[in-house]
């Protein structure tokens, strides 16, 4: 026997804060979880397997519109087609509170209730399936406890969404414990709501899949599903299979004592090389940090839109087309040769040192958070929200502003344009 486990689909998610650049491949990446949600379809047919286990969060919130449910059920109509069963449990994403529209799923779809664990026994095959969906976003109860104990004549299967006892950056929905989940005396727990993949546990086997597919850059590396063979009533192996059609890369480059621009791109080139050459020739979207200390490190700064685009040529010349530059932070320090003038006695060389060391005191801070409190209420909320969020009421986006002005000030006063040689 075997059977898929996924979860964490987010069919249709909307992808925030995309740049809209020349050659930036916006369409791709929105198309991105529907063709993940293909590939884990092939795989099913490929692998016949017996059933598809999905742990929560197949949709990402209520559908703009039916063209969502409609790509769902062509997907399962196609594994009706070649007696696929498909198992589904609602996530704090999906919730029943949060989908207003609704479509009657295919017959080869079980949906599980929400209002208590249901079982679902798959005779041919020998197997009880267990699992309670969310009725609202925010389940805060261990749902596993009223979840029944195994069927000692059958393999038995607990399908739950859930944080376990905490993930880092995830809400700490349906909490239970490890002892609770093997107190059930089931054979495999498929759980969902984690996008990094985790085996938990492997007597009993307690797994999260991960997320089908990476929807920006902190969901970097493989993403896809697991694939369970069972043997004898005992989980035989398990291999976890990559579905993504967009991959996600933190990239640091080092640019310690570099001393021009050019410098700097030659360290980005083979960083970039290296990203790409592990993507499995899909698109890679790659965000760069520059690190260390520098002889620039006031230039970048103020050069940041130069910099920026640079490193998004460079990606065109390495990947092809393959490769996409989401992102490029600095986060360099600064050093005693990349400002010489800083040593001058004079009026000039204390200017530079008080601009250097130029901080916001907390009374300044919060007088400066005031001014901006009416700016960032007409923000539209995307930018205010979401995984990189500018929020100008926030004491953090202040600090970076004032860096960025630091930067901007040092290099226009010490006259450094044109000075290094390198390509402008």
């Amino acid at each position: 026997m075997k059977f898929i486990h996924a979860a964490d689909v987010h069919l249709d998610s909307p992808l925030r804060g995309l740049e809209r650049y020349e050659g930036a491949p916006v369409e791709d990446l929105r198309g991105a979880t529907r063709r993940a949600f293909e590939n884990l379809a092939d795989l099913a047919l490929n692998e016949a397997v017996d059933f598809v286990l999905l742990a929560g969060d197949l949709y990402d919130g209520d559908w703009k519109d039916y063209n969502t449910g409609l790509f769902f059920s062509r997907q399962m109509a196609r594994l009706r087609e070649a007696g696929i069963q498909v198992l589904v449990i609602a996530g704090n994403h999906d919730a029943a509170s949060q989908i207003t529209r609704m479509l009657r799923p295919p017959e080869n779809v079980k949906i599980f209730s929400t209002r208590e664990p249901e079982t679902l026994i798959l005779e041919s095959l020998g197997v009880a399936v267990h699992g309670q969906g969310f009725a609202t976003r925010s389940v805060t109860e261990d749902l596993t406890r009223a979840y029944p104990l195994a069927d000692p004549d059958l393999f038995n299967i607990g399908l739950l969404h859930t944080s376990l006892d905490g993930r880092p950056g995830h809400e700490p929905y349906a909490p239970c414990g490890l002892d609770g989940l093997l107190s059930r005396g089931y054979q495999y727990w498929a759980l969902g709501h984690v996008h990094q993949r985790e085996i938990v546990a492997e007597d009993p086997w307690v797994v999260f899949p991960g997320n089908l597919q990476g929807r920006h850059a902190r969901e970097t590396g493989p993403k896809g599903c697991s694939l369970v063979r069972v043997e004898d009533g005992r989980v035989g192996g398990i291999d976890h299979l990559s579905m993504d059609v967009v991959r996600w890369a933190a990239c640091p480059v080092d640019v310690t004592d570099a001393a021009t621009l050019d410098e700097v791109y030659d360290r980005v080139e083979p960083v970039l090389r290296a990203a790409a050459s592990h993507a499995g020739n899909r698109l890679l979207a790659a965000r760069l940090r520059l690190i260390g200390p520098c002889a620039i490190h006031a230039r970048l700064h103020a050069k940041r839109e130069q910099v920026v685009n640079a490193c998004r040529a460079l990606a065109d010349s390495v990947g092809t087309g393959d490769l996409w530059v989401e992102k490029v932070l600095i986060d360099t320090q600064g050093t005693l040769s990349e400002l010489p003038s800083l040593a001058r006695n004079d009026a000039f060389g204390g200017l530079l040192r008080a601009i250097r060391d130029l901080e916001l005191q907390p009374e300044r801070l919060a007088s400066l958070l005031e001014d901006v409190a009416e700016l960032g209420a007409k923000l539209p909320a995307e930018l205010r929200a979401g995984e990189d969020a500018f929020d100008p009421t926030q004491t953090p986006a202040l600090q970076a502003c004032l860096e960025d002005i630091k930067s901007l000030l040092l290099d226009r006063l010490l006259g450094q344009d044109g000075d290094h040689g390198e390509t402008e």
